[in-house]
């Protein structure tokens, strides 16, 4: 079979460019552009002596059996009505051990709405209030939490634990589910928020597309490095600032703003022939996207008293995820690099990026 080359392969190329586009395309009509309160639960855990107060907001959906008209809230006359299987429910799902004395007694009732820094509560979520009592003072607590969509990877619970002046935060995932009330560990926060950094990227698509927009023009080991470190450097700082509300924008503003970054970046894949200089605009764009990463943090509203540690360990896990997909990306670019037909194929990504950049700024803005 003799070797063929980019002009030999009109065809096939076009039937690439075509493969390709539809590809990204129904990835974008798969896969949300923004989860944000979705799959998203808030816990805020109060620990007295001999009681755990638990107020909890979740989407509906986890309890839609108890959502007589479907509204996708539970009223107090429902949780009045389904108060004794309410509590059998949550005894399976949430469950409070305390060393020897094992799980406290349990009621339910309607709880404290969490609002957003818009002051508005998802009218897709409902708020209840968990009580736990105990005969006996407590001295150590562990906590299992088991209330998760079946097969929604990107399903979390933020959870503020308050005992005695002392806020800790917690995220709770469909794979880290156990964690101690008393006591706990700093490790225990640490790897909370470096798994919450690691998946608020994997699961960002607009991120990774920007990553894979910014590489598609090739470079060597030493581009890599100066875009990822610019990148890096940028994001953390509007991350920070943002985290700590020293700067803020609303936040329609930054996801469009984000999606037109997308957009630029690969337009310019269509025309421009070297990389030199990239660097400059990933951290100029890494500025927008900062902000952006910031917003799993405001949804939890973290307190100043360890906010330098959830910061720290969420830009880890930010950092983490962001160097496996850029070093997956280097890698298969560099492999396409080496096909004949490597210019058709980066060129048409290119389209499909600029295509569902523009669809998500379409979504965001109106």
């Amino acid at each position: 079979m003799r070797n063929l080359n980019y002009h030999q392969l009109p065809k096939a190329w076009i039937k690439i460019i075509c493969l390709i586009l539809g590809l990204l395309i129904s990835l974008n009509l798969a896969l949300p552009s923004q989860a944000h309160w979705a799959d998203l639960a808030v816990a805020e855990i109060k620990v007295n002596q001999t009681d755990v107060g638990i107020n909890l907001t979740i989407p509906t959906g986890l309890v839609t059996q108890f959502d007589d008209d479907r509204n996708q809230q539970l009223s107090d006359t429902e949780i009045t009505k389904y108060t004794g299987e309410l509590q059998k429910f949550f005894d399976r799902k949430i469950q409070l051990t305390a060393g020897v004395q094992k799980t406290g007694t349990l009621t339910v009732g309607s709880g404290k709405a969490k609002t957003l820094s818009s002051n508005t509560t998802p009218n897709t979520h409902t708020t209840l209030a968990l009580q736990y009592h105990w005969e006996q003072p407590l001295s150590q607590l562990q906590i299992h939490y088991d209330l998760f969509e079946p097969e929604v990877t990107t399903a979390r619970c933020l959870a503020q634990v308050m005992r005695g002046g002392k806020i800790d935060n917690l995220v709770f995932t469909p794979a880290a589910k156990d964690a101690a009330l008393i006591n706990l560990p700093v490790w225990q926060q640490i790897s909370s928020f470096v798994g919450l950094g690691i998946e608020h990227i994997l699961t960002g698509y607009d991120h990774i597309l920007f990553l894979i927009s910014l590489l598609m023009l090739g470079g060597g080991l030493k581009y890599l490095l100066k875009v990822v470190t610019a990148f890096t450097l940028s994001h953390s700082i509007t991350l920070s600032l943002a985290a700590l509300n020293i700067f803020t924008l609303p936040s329609r503003w930054v996801e469009c703003a984000i999606a037109l970054s997308i957009a630029y970046i690969a337009t310019e894949n269509l025309w421009r022939k070297e990389s030199t200089g990239r660097w400059k605009l990933a951290f100029g764009f890494g500025l927008i996207h900062g902000l952006g990463f910031a917003s799993a943090l405001q949804e939890l509203d973290l307190p100043q008293s360890n906010l330098a540690i959830s910061l720290a360990s969420f830009n880890l896990g930010v950092e983490i995820g962001q160097v496996s997909i850029v070093l997956v990306i280097y890698l298969l670019l560099s492999y396409l690099r080496k096909l004949p037909w490597d210019l058709a194929i980066r060129r048409s990504i290119s389209i499909g990026v600029i295509i569902m950049s523009l669809v998500w700024f379409w979504e965001r803005a109106f």
